[in-house]
């Protein structure tokens, strides 16, 4: 048996996992001193938590999933921009449906009839 050792290139190093790490516990800290806070008003306060949440997708995606355009030929980026669209879509239809559903529901009176 021959004692060959074979060596890979790493997926990264120990500065992009650090960075990674830092930057996702700052993306968990904001959004969590905002609410804990009160320092915005609620719709501010939902939006920036949104956008962090997107950041830290991007992060976890590029410093821990190791997800570029030059892995396995681009098909990882594929498979991942597919998975994005059909979350979109799924999160789109689901909040249309349920915009839809609240306006054309029947209004009911206090005797539990509905009203003509």
């Amino acid at each position: 048996m021959s004692d060959t050792v074979h060596t890979h290139d790493a997926h990264a190093s120990r500065r992009t996992y650090v960075i990674g790490f830092l930057a996702s516990v700052v993306l968990t800290a904001i959004p969590f001193w905002l609410v804990m806070t009160g320092a915005l008003d609620a719709q501010t306060t939902a939006i920036l938590i949104v956008a962090a949440a997107v950041m830290q997708i991007l992060v976890h995606t590029i410093c821990f999933l190791h997800v570029n355009t030059s892995s396995e030929g681009g098909w990882t980026l594929l498979a991942y921009i597919f998975t994005a669209v059909l979350v979109l879509i799924v999160i789109a239809g689901s909040l249309w449906i349920m915009y839809h559903l609240n306006s054309n529901m029947m209004v009911m009176d206090a005797g539990g009839g509905s009203q003509p």
